[in-house]
């Protein structure tokens, strides 16, 4: 655990592992709250997501044998309001709501998981009537909160008091679970949020779902550990106050098997097998928590491991599958089983082996900064080592391996062969005004064109290609989190696109990239920061120092053009920093960006400048301007920046037949997460030209800024001092 943690930066993880009837051991890794410093124990509680649904359908099926629900009656006889379009004729009950065989879609469109707004379970189940069945009952597996939602509900309807208040009662207090609940409980550990382009982890944000029968349990790994002991001893028939063991057999059983030995869903839980022996299991992922919950019926062992950074499933997953290979293990006096454990690829060839490769399918290697990464299909994980052999082992993903010999890949599955990139196609006219973001701060909705399709990038991590059936309508793919749901674009009278709708959640469009210059209301009046800065001096440093060479960069090549906007009104300030529309670097850097230009030139592009060396005061100003939710995007003078030591550039492409400027993802300082260098989103043609531009910058010496396409720092940087030499002084 501790070696996981730290490769995949991940900042606590609980797990308790059960014999039977005891908990053998549980503990707590990292800190539930870094500015307390309280440490992780098996008693921090978590929000565990979906994990809500077994707890959900063991409360369900307690009033089953109770003959208060009948599995297989229309679910209209409990709640005669359900009324979602059903083209299909054939009715929706309990047992296809619990199974995940509705044919519902996945959220509703009030109380889904990207609402904040908190609504009553009543009105989460009402809007659904807004919604139509994706697949006829029963014949598709389709998994759903909405279903195990409004199952509550008709828990919640039947007994006339809250969902939370009766699965409380009748289930969580009678196990014994002492801090566990449907409402929130005090002692949360922190979550995080990751996101693909940025390294940078956000507490995540909390707030109650309308899904909450699907989604809102708060526990922690121990009472997880109980609930999986309560189980064991239901199924002996030992717990008759809380179920019939006859009851929870057929809850581990898969509902509509496909053949004699599938897996698939139960009655909340999910059947499978594991060392060829039955398991039942869930899931949950929740906003900055990932979560695992197996149990061995038959072994009477399981695990409950919880790792508080989004999405890192597949992580805790190993960790909880290593722990039951150690029980069966050690239970059947077998060598305890090894897992492996691997290294960072070797940076030099992270850069050697990087590019596009062609074989039973299309693999993308890409390096960032000495690291590797994979893309291939709809996934992009991290690459580590294991010897000779490089392997995908990262937050979302293990086990694709492969062999670098010279030019090819070596694979499993067959041999790859490196292709240069294509250019990308021009993006689909019609698409155009689609692509962009839509959505909230705490969940956005990529949509943006790739290998020649409109693709959408969902809940941060999950990417799919669309189909097109209409204009501006499209459907998801017959797989994944959003099964056949149609995403429809909204527009308003003047054909603006005002928001993307997906089977009835609505993403409203975000006023990002909407082909305006990008500005910031500056914290104080230019004229107190010119006064702060005029004053001011640039910190004091001790080091030994190369003596500053200066180069007017508009002489290093004649295809160099400036577009020095801190000379003018166009920039993020909307006010003029220099006297003089020129751009200067440290030699050695400007001889490196000839070399780079020259590359770029063969394939028919050249540069133009934005800026390079500046004056430590127009740095004082840029940072005092600018509101703190936005300096990531400016130095700090207190530290002076690149720029002040002469050996950071800005710059863009342009088509040296032309002369025409290419495109990026963003404009040049728009401070938005389109101007990373991994934003995902835009056109492959857009992103092609900035990973162009990348490549040829850091083959010779460059490396990019982690928040813009356009930064480049020259890799002697530390051998120069911070000047504040205004250029009409330089020599």
């Amino acid at each position: 655990m501790r070696f996981e943690m730290e490769a995949k930066g991940i900042p606590a993880i609980s797990i308790a592992v059960v014999d039977d009837q005891e908990i053998a051991w549980s503990h707590g890794y990292g800190l539930s709250n870094p500015e307390t410093e309280a440490p992780v124990t098996a008693e921090t509680v978590y929000r565990v997501a979906s994990v809500s649904k077994l707890f959900t359908a063991l409360t369900v099926m307690q009033l089953v044998e109770k003959d208060s629900l009948d599995l297989d009656a229309p679910i209209t006889t409990y709640l005669p309001e359900f009324q979602p379009k059903n083209p299909f004729g054939d009715s929706v009950t309990l047992r296809q709501l619990l199974s995940h065989r509705s044919g519902l879609v996945r959220e509703p469109p009030v109380g889904h998981y990207f609402d904040p707004t908190k609504p009553s379970l009543e009105k989460m189940v009402q809007s659904l009537n807004e919604t139509t069945l994706i697949y006829a009952p029963e014949t598709r597996e389709k998994y759903s909160n909405a279903a195990l939602s409004v199952a509550g509900y008709a828990v919640q309807r039947i007994m006339g008091v809250p969902f939370a208040v009766h699965a409380q009662e009748a289930l969580i207090d009678t196990i014994g679970l002492v801090r566990t609940s449907f409402l929130p409980q005090p002692g949360l550990g922190i979550g995080y949020m990751w996101r693909y382009d940025t390294n940078t982890l956000t507490p995540a944000p909390v707030f109650e779902l309308g899904i909450g029968p699907a989604a809102n349990l708060y526990t922690t790994v121990r009472d997880l550990g109980q609930f999986i002991s309560t189980l064991f001893e239901i199924s002996r028939g030992n717990l008759l106050e809380i179920m019939m063991p006859e009851t929870l057999r057929e809850m581990w059983t898969v509902q509509y098997p496909e053949d004699e030995t599938s897996s698939g869903f139960g009655l909340g839980f999910y059947v499978s097998e594991f060392d060829g022996k039955p398991r039942v299991q869930h899931a949950g992922v929740m906003y900055g928590y990932a979560t695992r919950v197996y149990a061995l019926p038959e072994q009477h062992i399981g695990v409950a491991i919880v790792a508080n950074l989004d999405a890192t499933n597949p992580v805790v997953d190993r960790i909880a599958n290593y722990a039951l290979s150690l029980l069966l293990a050690f239970k059947e006096r077998r060598e305890l089983p090894s897992i492996q454990q691997t290294q960072p690829v070797d940076p030099g060839l992270a850069r050697r082996i990087r590019g596009t490769y062609h074989g039973p399918d299309e693999i993308t290697l890409i390096e960032r900064n000495g690291k590797l990464f994979i893309e291939r299909g709809a996934e992009r994980h991290a690459v580590r080592a294991t010897g000779d052999t490089l392997v995908t082992d990262g937050r979302l993903g293990h086990g694709f391996w492969f062999v670098p010999q010279d030019d090819m890949l070596v694979t499993g599955s067959g041999t790859y062969q490196r292709q240069p990139p294509p250019t990308p196609a021009p993006v689909n006219e019609a698409w155009q005004d689609l692509i962009g973001e839509y959505g909230w701060d705490h969940n956005i909705l990529y949509v943006h064109e790739r290998d020649g399709s409109l693709q959408v990038l969902i809940e941060w991590f999950f990417r799919y290609a669309l189909e097109e059936v209409a204009p501006d309508r499209f459907l998801f793919p017959d797989n994944g989190l959003y099964m056949h749901e149609p995403l429809t674009f909204q527009r308003d009278r003047t054909g603006r696109v005002t928001g993307a709708s997906l089977a009835g959640v609505v993403f409203p469009r975000r006023s990002v990239g909407d082909g305006t210059a990008f500005r910031i209301t500056p914290q104080q009046p230019m004229t107190t920061l010119r006064a702060a800065a005029a004053v001011a001096s640039p910190p004091q440093e001790d080091n030994v120092f190369r003596a500053p060479d200066l180069v007017d960069v508009a002489t290093l090549d004649p295809t160099i053009t400036l577009d020095i906007r801190y000379a003018t009104l166009n920039n993020f300030m909307g006010a003029i920093f220099y006297d003089l529309p020129q751009a200067f670097l440290q030699r050695p850097a400007a001889e490196a960006l000839v070399q780079a230009l020259d590359t770029l030139k063969t394939q028919g592009y050249g540069i133009v400048v934005y800026d390079g060396y500046r004056p430590w005061s127009v740095t004082k100003m840029f940072y005092d301007a600018t509101p703190d939710t936005l300096q990531l995007f400016v130095a700090d003078p207190a530290t002076g920046s690149r720029h002040n030591r002469g050996c950071a550039i800005d710059l863009g492409l342009y088509h040296l037949a032309t002369g025409e400027p290419v495109p990026m993802v963003s404009d040049y300082d728009e401070f938005t997460p389109r101007a990373f260098p991994d934003y995902v989103g835009g056109t492959s043609l857009q992103r092609y030209h900035r990973e162009l531009l990348r490549d040829a910058m850091e083959s010779a010496g460059f490396t990019v800024y982690e928040a813009e396409w356009w930064h480049f720092d020259y890799k002697d940087w530390m051998n120069y001092p911070i000047l504040n030499t205004p250029f009409e002084e330089l020599p």
